[in-house]
């Protein structure tokens, strides 16, 4: 018999423990590499829904604070500026009074397309979003899941002004995953004004469609000086940036994970280990048998430290693959269904690959290693002495 196949007899002297120390592992190995797809995933989410040719300019105390309505004409004039949409939060509730489902926002209907040429609304569609006053332009996601379709009518409710408006669906947003909604930021207008109110003279964001990608620092200085020492400066930031700002706490929470993560994997090496320590045990007579046949040290060390790099390695082969099948699943199920929002953009890279594999092997090492040692060390006398 050669010591390969010695190794894999013993694995399979008592399967239910192996099985079920190989199934620690590998969960652990598994859920390791999910949490490690997390910060490539929400890479993936901000490279999807933003533009390295639009930026944000909102009050630089905070975007809840507004700027004049006519700072978005300065904007336009911005040289380097090829576009510029005032948006202004609307807050409409459709389902249940005080309850945002969705966001949506006013818009200009008229600068709308020029600044998000991305989002492939057909021109058609657009050119309904401008003639008529009451038009909105809805996400697929939002339409799939109100079971809306162009032409039909909807009231929002409004948690920011004293009102509703009664809109007509005229537009959609063809990707997928969109919950946005747009309406005209001059129907508000107009209809705070027939309600006795001040019109909207305020918004609370511009963005902006930079010409060259490479002048997007200059523009954004540029627009900041326009506002300096008034009593609304700006402070313009990448729509990277922007959307990076909403995943900070999101971060924070992954490294959480990951630590505890770290924790769950020094309790399998524990566990792993005590395995193979009671493994060593139950056969210390055969082990001295095999001392006093001749085998050296080094062979009784190698074979039995063979046995848990071999387990755990085999189990963590296992636990990436059921993390790649796991991120495949949820990216093809996100194809059809906007339910799991981020989960769709997290998979499984060859990095995530090594650092799995890596983890199984380094539990196997240290498992191993020192019920090993320790067995391989113990002199044959004292061993026959217990035994017998």
């Amino acid at each position: 018999m050669t010591y390969p196949r010695l190794v894999l007899a013993n694995l399979g002297r008592n399967k239910l423990r192996t099985a079920l120390t190989g199934g620690a592992i590998m969960l652990a190995v598994m859920l390791v590499c999910l949490l490690l797809t997390m910060p490539n995933g929400l890479d993936a989410i901000m490279n999807r829904v933003s533009s390295n040719t639009r930026i944000s300019v909102h009050n630089k105390a905070g975007i809840v604070y507004p700027i004049p309505y006519s700072f978005a004409r300065k904007v336009r004039q911005v040289d380097g500026v090829e576009a510029a949409v005032a948006t202004m939060w609307f807050g409409g509730a459709f389902e249940e009074e005080g309850k945002v489902t969705f966001p949506n926002f006013t818009v200009e209907p008229e600068h709308i397309g020029a600044v998000y040429p991305d989002y492939n609304v057909p021109a058609a569609q657009l050119a309904d979003f401008q003639r008529y006053r009451d038009g909105a332009i809805v996400g697929r996601q939002t339409m799939k899941r109100y079971g809306w379709k162009i032409g039909d009518r909807i009231t929002l409710r409004s948690t920011v002004f004293p009102l509703s408006l009664d809109l007509r669906i005229v537009g959609e947003m063809p990707n997928e995953g969109s919950p946005l909604l747009w309406l005209s930021r001059e129907y508000l207008d107009q209809a705070l004004k027939a309600r006795g109110f001040r019109g909207l003279g305020v918004v609370t964001s511009i963005w902006v469609k930079v010409r060259d990608p490479n002048r997007v620092n200059q523009v954004m200085r540029a627009i900041d000086d326009l506002s300096r020492n008034s009593s609304a400066e700006t402070g313009s930031e990448t729509e990277r940036s922007f959307f990076a700002s909403f995943f900070g706490s999101l971060q924070g929470f992954v490294k959480i994970i990951l630590i505890v993560t770290g924790l769950v994997t020094l309790c399998i090496i524990f566990i792993a280990a005590n395995t193979a320590s009671m493994a060593v045990r139950e056969r210390a007579t055969e082990i001295a048998v095999l001392r006093s046949m001749g085998f050296s040290r080094h062979a009784i060390f190698t074979t039995l430290f063979a046995e848990a790099l071999v387990l755990s390695t085999l189990a963590g082969v296992l636990g990436v693959a059921l993390a790649w099948a796991l991120t495949g699943a949820l990216r093809a199920f996100s194809g059809w269904s906007a339910a799991l929002g981020p989960l769709g953009s997290f998979m499984v890279t060859t990095p995530v690959v090594i650092q799995g594999v890596s983890l199984s092997l380094l539990i196997g090492l240290l498992a191993g290693s020192v019920p090993a040692y320790g067995a391989a060390r113990r002199p044959v006398v004292e061993v026959l002495h217990e035994v017998f």
